[in-house]
């Protein structure tokens, strides 16, 4: 951390001085501050530049670390692009493994980079690896593309001097959250295409079926069923207007798949599929889980249980953290880790029961990535279950409404057949 507090006194200086430092662009500078836990962490300040940025960290009385290059914050931030932390990992670890230190890994990994983001990023690395930085205070200086899951388990190798099987360990943490991100969107797929395909056979069927039949119970002159003569009026009306009924059928869908791509269209996605309780409370499983693996993940690094608690509370709902809280206050007061997360409601039974093993038998690590597997096997379970149940049911229903449509157009002709008879 002494460079990172080298460039804060440096600045510092320069503000009290009255030295130019060059503004950044926009409503907001981001500040490393140096939190509790030792680590660095990034926060926003509402100034126009660096120097009014550090007064007003100073007024707070927080102790600034570095910048956040605003750069790469505005490249995440404007576009869609993010820095592949999972390959990068992967392909490290391979180079490694090789037999390559981490500063000609590196140099390997930029010179076949060619995408833009990527190769600046891993070109900051390397300028900071040459002036003789530590690797995790170099990737600590830039949350954006290192969370600090990450940054934690290598500034806890680069004690022991095993940063392959630190990667390794990160690698085996993403690779399972990758999985079952998967399994959500491929359960997702078939629902979609179901919601899609009935969409544009019910605009079928009511602005080109459904006119034409009106024309042919025009001609007839017979009184019609209410339900039949507000379909068939609906029916008019999108045959009159199709350009404009078809445009915006396609323009919701686009901005429907526009908005799941973006985060805080997914974000507004989840807080509505978590008003349903028995949704709700799966994901609460899930988020417990993937705590359970990350806390697991830390511990095998060799950082403390109440530092890791700490480290990964994100990954937990804003309700579980505030009971994982006092969970962390009850272990620092000498309580175990089991019953500190049994008082706040934090585990399950299979958890609490494999966690008092690992109170044992001193592999807490190991005991906490088998609670999370558990965990994460039965919500892949409900998944497919779920996904089996929503199908049908979704046919079902769209069944039932292009299906009430067809009898509403024939409706007439029933009433004119009972009359002949």
């Amino acid at each position: 951390m002494h460079h990172l507090r080298s460039t804060s006194s440096a600045n510092t200086a320069a503000v009290q001085k009255g030295t130019s430092i060059p503004s950044l662009a926009g409503a907001s500078v981001s500040l490393l501050i140096s939190g509790s836990d030792g680590l660095p962490r990034a926060q926003s300040f509402a100034a126009g530049s660096v120097p009014e940025a550090i007064r007003m960290a100073a007024a707070q009385g927080l102790v600034v670390v570095g910048i956040v290059q605003q750069e790469a914050r505005q490249t995440v931030r404007g576009g869609t692009k993010r820095f592949p932390l999972l390959l990068f990992s992967q392909e490290l670890l391979a180079l490694l493994d090789a037999g390559l230190n981490l500063t000609e890994a590196l140099s390997t990994l930029h010179l076949k980079e060619r995408q833009p983001l990527p190769a600046s990023v891993l070109l900051t690395i390397l300028t900071a690896l040459r002036e003789g930085k530590n690797f995790s205070d170099i990737l600590a200086t830039m949350p954006e593309h290192f969370p600090n899951v990450y940054v934690a388990t290598v500034k806890a190798s680069e004690r022991t001097g095993d940063l392959p099987r630190a990667l390794g360990r990160y690698i085996a943490y993403q690779l399972q959250f990758e999985l079952i991100r998967k399994k959500l969107i491929s359960a997702s797929i078939y629902p979609v295409m179901l919601l899609v395909v009935g969409g544009f056979v019910t605009l079928f069927l009511l602005g080109y079926v459904v006119p034409r039949f009106s024309v042919v119970y025009e001609s007839a002159g017979r009184e019609l069923p209410w339900l039949s003569t507000m379909l068939l009026a609906m029916g008019k009306l999108i045959y009159a207007n199709w350009q404009i009924v078809l445009a915006g059928f396609i323009g919701l869908l686009v901005l429907t798949g526009w908005g799941v791509t973006q985060p805080r269209g997914r974000q507004v996605l989840l807080n509505g599929l978590l008003r349903f309780p028995f949704v709700a409370a799966k994901s609460d499983e899930f988020r417990l889980s993937r705590f359970y693996r990350a806390v697991g993940l830390l511990l095998a690094a060799g950082i403390s249980l109440p530092k890791a608690m700490g480290l990964v509370e994100g990954l937990l709902s804003a309700s579980q953290q505030t009971r994982l809280n006092a969970a962390r206050l009850s272990i620092e007061h000498g309580q175990s880790l089991s019953h500190a997360l049994g008082a706040a409601q934090l585990s399950s039974p299979v958890a609490d029961s494999l966690i008092k093993v690992g109170e044992r038998s001193g592999q807490m690590a190991d005991m906490l990535e088998r609670a999370a597997r558990f965990h994460d096997e039965d919500f892949a379970r409900w998944v497919d279950w779920a996904s089996k149940l929503l199908e049908p049911l979704l046919m079902t229903l769209i069944g039932v409404f292009i299906g009430t449509i067809v009898v509403l157009m024939y409706m007439p002709i029933f009433d004119l057949a009972g009359g002949l008879q």
